[in-house]
């Protein structure tokens, strides 16, 4: 094991593909000279090269769009959209081509497509910096969708989706980048997609969160445990595939559950796992489900995000509620 920040992890495990593969290629905005906006890709051109690593334009569209061609030729593209917001600028992309490109050709063609890109509150960036838009991309069959919450699975996570043959969607916290430190397992390291992981044992009330979220659930879980309640926290790891079982099992094992999402309330991720519990444990709920998420406003300015972003005592005044023990 290493002790990595979850952007080193990333850019471990960048090296350690593109070493083990000679088909992969990297390119986006700035990953090249520069190493990335984060240093996510940062030696990556020193050590395999312009045609290996590319920069390119500020043209999120191009950018999506040429992972198709690359990959029907046989390579292996990953791209970094530079803040996912900026993916509105390559739906017509990423829906329309690189999800489809497997059923299109009648499978003839694998898409074995990695889109990076951060995401998320917390670092004071502008509009369209923050956004997240798990749901949105969810509900375009063809993709699937990688989220991780520790260092070890960013490594994990990035390696089983760069050698996915059909196309991921990888979306890296931005408070996690340099808050987040773990242990990270030297060599060989994949995670299976639709696998969660709990990350506290508890069973009382559980806590569903994926990406940072699950960071502030833990601080949760721990907290509250002084006080003598037990806290399950299951962190889903992917959105797509989704983990039913694990939800079930957490869900009727508790009988309580909150479940926290970074995305405004309508129509976010939260509700399809809310809904996914309903169908599977609705006899086991011993109280409503709680929902935590941003609000259903535009994302707002750097001065107002603490009061946007889902926090710690957010999610613990809805844990109370579920049990019961505050309004």
């Amino acid at each position: 094991m290493t002790v990595m920040t979850m952007v080193e992890a990333i850019n471990h495990t960048l090296h350690e593909e593109m070493a083990r593969d000679d088909r992969v290629m990297v390119f986006g905005q700035d990953v090249g000279i520069n190493g990335g906006v984060f240093r996510a890709t940062e030696g990556l051109s020193a050590a395999f090269g312009d045609d290996r690593v590319v920069d390119m334009p500020l043209a999120e569209g191009v950018i999506a769009g040429s992972t198709v061609g690359l990959a029907v030729a046989g390579m292996v593209p990953v791209a970094e959209i530079q803040f996912l917001g900026f993916a509105y600028q390559a739906m017509h992309q990423i829906v329309g081509q690189i999800a489809r490109l497997r059923t299109r050709s009648a499978g003839r063609f694998e898409a074995p497509i990695t889109i990076r890109a951060p995401f998320g509150g917390g670092v004071r960036t502008p509009e369209l910096h923050s956004e997240s838009l798990e749901s949105q991309f969810a509900n375009c069959p063809g993709l699937k969708i990688a989220l991780p919450a520790t260092a070890a699975d960013a490594k994990g996570l990035l390696a089983a989706a760069i050698r996915d043959p059909d196309p991921v969607l990888f979306l890296e916290p931005l408070r996690g980048y340099r808050m987040v430190k773990d242990d990270v397992p030297d060599g060989e390291h994949v995670v299976e997609f639709g696998k969660a992981r709990t990350s506290r044992e508890g069973s009382d009330v559980v806590i569903i969160a994926w990406s940072y979220m699950v960071e502030l659930a833990n601080r949760v879980a721990d907290s509250l445990a002084a006080e003598g309640v037990s806290v399950r926290v299951l962190d889903l790891r992917t959105v797509v595939p989704l983990d039913v079982d694990a939800i079930a099992d957490a869900v009727s094992a508790c009988g309580r559950a909150v479940v926290v999402q970074e995305a405004p309330e309508t129509c976010g991720f939260g509700s399809e796992v809310i809904a996914t519990a309903m169908e599977r444990c609705f006899y086991d709920l011993e109280a409503p489900i709680e929902r935590v998420s941003g609000y259903d406003t535009p994302y707002p300015v750097g001065m107002l995000e603490d009061y946007w972003v889902p926090d710690a005592p957010r999610i613990e005044a809805a844990v109370r509620r579920v049990l019961g023990t505050s309004a």
